[in-house]
């Protein structure tokens, strides 16, 4: 269901709402829950909150790097496409506006490249 009074996404709460209730939907997925039982959540989330902050707010406050993080997880194309869902639909219900669909381009485009390092896509050329 969309909310009926959905904005775009230009705060730092903003950003804790999106990736609070994504985090959510994740952890009740049948699919991704045991992916990431492991995760230390309280640590984890703030992390959360400044890489999507630095992607859609440029905040600058993200400092790593995440395919390093998710290299040991046992995933493959379907635990991608569900993650993709899950976080098109939480932007969805949540937010509209040039930065939730910015939020989701980029999303797709870690997707991407996470697969494509990780030998799920192939060659594209």
């Amino acid at each position: 269901m969309v909310s009926k009074t959905r904005k775009d996404i230009t705060t730092r709460d903003d950003v804790k709402l999106l990736v609070d209730r994504f985090y959510e939907k994740v952890n009740q997925d049948e699919l991704l829950a045991p992916v990431f039982s492991h995760v230390d959540w309280p640590n984890h989330l703030p992390i959360m909150y400044d890489f999507w902050a630095s992607i859609v707010l440029g905040e600058m406050s993200y400092n790593g790097n995440p395919f390093a993080k998710h290299i040991h997880l046992n995933i493959n194309k379907e635990h991608f496409t569900r993650w993709l869902e899950l976080f098109t639909k939480t932007v969805d219900v949540h937010f509209e506006g040039y930065n939730a669909t910015q939020v989701k381009t980029r999303a797709l485009s870690i997707a991407d490249l996470f697969q494509y390092k990780r030998g799920l896509l192939g060659n594209r050329s």
